[in-house]
C-alpha cells in the first residue's frame, strides 16, 4: 500500500530527451512508478541533449538549476527517467547534495515491495544484488577518505571495498543456486501438466494493462488487481474449464512488462517468464485507453523476443474499452491486427465490466477444436509370441 500523501517523500523527476522517438515529455510513467513506490512527485524537469554528459549526465548548468529548484521545494530525492552509471550517480549526489536514483533502482524497489512468493523474493533479491554490485563505488564513497600507511595505496578502504564486493558476489551465487532449485520445481509442475495433456495459455502485456482483472474474469479467481504499475509480480496459474468443448486449460497470469525494463530483471525473472515461453498460446493484453498503447505493444514484443517467446501464437486483447472515448470506440467487437508482419486476431473487451469475455472464451474453445488430437499412449508389444 502506498504511504499517505503526508508521509510520502518529496521527489523531483528528471528526464533527458536524446532525440529518441519514445521520450516521455510529461514523465507520466516515471511519475506512476514514483507514486507506486510511495513517493510524491512535486516537480518535473526535462531537457534536451545530444548525448549524456560523462560526469553529470545532464551537464553542470542543468544540475545547478535542479539543485536550486529542489531546495525551493524541499525535495528529498531526485529520480532520473534513464539509467545512470555508478560514477554519474555518485557525482550527481555530491553536486545536488541529495539522494539520486534512476529508473532501474525505482523498478527494483517496487518489485521488492510487491514480491510475495518465495521465488519472487529470490528473483528480486538477485536483481538487487546484481545492481548494487556495480554501485559499490557510490555506496562506499566514504571509504575513499581512508588512506594506508607510508608506501601503501588504498589501505583499509580498498580492502573494505574488496570485502564487500566479495560478500555481494557470494550472495549472488547463493541466490542463483536457490533459484535453480525453484526452476526445477517449476519444470516438474510443467511436466505434470503436460502428462495431463493440458493446453497452456499465458497472459502477457504491459504493466497496468488489466491482465489480472481479465484473469479474474476468466477463471473467477481473486488474484490481486489494482490500477497501478506492477500490481502483480508472482505468476498465478488456475484451471479454466471451457464447457463449449468440455475441456480444461491452464491459464497463467505473468508479471507485466515496462519500457526499459532492466536487463538484470529479465535475467532474474527468467523462471517466472518461463510460463510465457512454455505457453501454447499468449493472450497479449493491451490497455486500449492508453495513448501510448502502440509503443507498449512494441515493447512487449521486444521482451518476448528476448526470452525466445516471439514465435508463440497470440491473440491481442484490447482491454479497458470502458475508458475509451466515444469517437475511438471500434466499429466491431473483433478483427485482425498486423503484429510484426503477422495477421493476428484481435478482440476488444472491458475486463472490468465483463464485456467481450464470453466471446473470448468462445475463441479459446474454437482454438482447442482446431488442435490435432492428443497423442495416444504407446505400449510396447508383448514378446510372448516370440518366446
Amino acid at each position: 500500500m502506498p504511504a499517505p500523501d503526508e508521509l510520502r517523500a518529496r521527489a523531483l523527476l528528471v528526464g533527458v530527451d536524446f532525440g529518441l522517438p519514445r521520450f516521455d515529455n510529461q514523465l507520466e510513467e516515471l511519475g506512476l512508478l514514483a507514486s507506486t513506490a510511495g513517493l510524491e512527485a512535486v516537480a518535473r524537469v526535462t531537457c534536451k541533449r545530444r548525448a549524456p554528459d560523462a560526469a553529470l549526465f545532464i551537464g553542470s548548468g542543468k544540475a545547478d538549476e535542479i539543485k536550486l529548484l529542489a531546495q525551493q521545494l524541499g525535495v528529498e530525492e531526485v529520480l532520473f527517467d534513464q539509467s545512470l552509471s555508478p560514477a554519474q550517480q555518485r557525482n550527481l549526489e555530491r553536486h545536488l547534495e541529495l539522494p539520486v536514483n534512476d529508473r532501474t533502482l525505482l523498478i527494483l524497489e517496487i518489485f521488492g515491495q510487491r514480491a510475495r512468493s518465495h521465488e519472487g523474493k529470490l528473483q528480486v533479491e538477485l536483481a538487487r544484488l546484481q545492481y548494487l554490485s556495480t554501485r559499490l563505488v557510490r555506496r562506499w564513497s566514504h571509504l575513499e577518505r581512508q588512506s594506508g600507511g607510508i608506501g601503501m595505496r588504498g589501505g583499509p578502504g580498498e580492502t573494505q571495498i574488496e570485502l564487500d564486493r566479495r560478500m555481494i558476489g557470494e550472495a549472488i551465487k547463493r541466490t542463483k543456486e536457490r533459484l535453480v532449485k525453484v526452476k526445477r520445481q517449476r519444470q516438474t509442475q510443467r511436466r505434470q501438466r503436460e502428462r495431463r495433456d493440458t493446453f497452456n495459455i499465458s497472459l502477457v502485456g504491459y504493466t497496468n494493462a488489466g491482465k489480472s482483472t481479465l484473469f479474474n474474469a476468466l477463471v473467477k479467481a481473486r488474484a490481486y488487481a489494482a490500477d497501478q504499475l506492477f500490481a502483480t509480480l508472482d505468476t498465478t496459474t488456475r484451471q479454466l474449464y471451457l464447457g463449449e468443448v468440455g475441456r480444461t486449460i491452464s491459464l497463467s497470469d505473468t508479471v507485466g512488462f515496462i519500457r526499459d525494463l532492466p536487463h538484470g530483471l529479465i535475467d532474474a525473472f527468467q523462471a517466472t517468464l518461463q510460463e510465457a515461453v512454455d505457453a501454447d498460446l499468449l493472450l497479449h493484453v493491451v490497455d486500449f485507453s492508453s495513448p501510448n498503447h502502440v509503443e507498449q505493444i512494441h515493447e512487449v514484443q521486444r521482451v518476448l523476443a528476448e526470452i525466445d517467446a516471439s514465435a508463440i501464437p497470440q491473440i491481442l486483447v484490447f482491454n479497458k474499452l470502458d475508458r475509451v472515448d466515444v469517437e475511438r470506440l471500434p466499429a466491431h467487437t473483433h478483427d485482425h491486427y498486423e503484429l510484426d508482419g503477422v495477421r493476428t486476431p484481435r478482440i476488444f473487451v472491458s475486463a472490468q465490466r465483463g464485456e467481450g469475455v464470453v466471446l473470448l472464451r468462445q475463441w479459446l474453445a474454437e482454438r482447442l477444436t482446431q488442435l490435432p488430437p492428443p497423442p495416444q499412449p504407446h505400449f510396447p508389444e508383448s514378446r510372448e509370441a516370440g518366446v
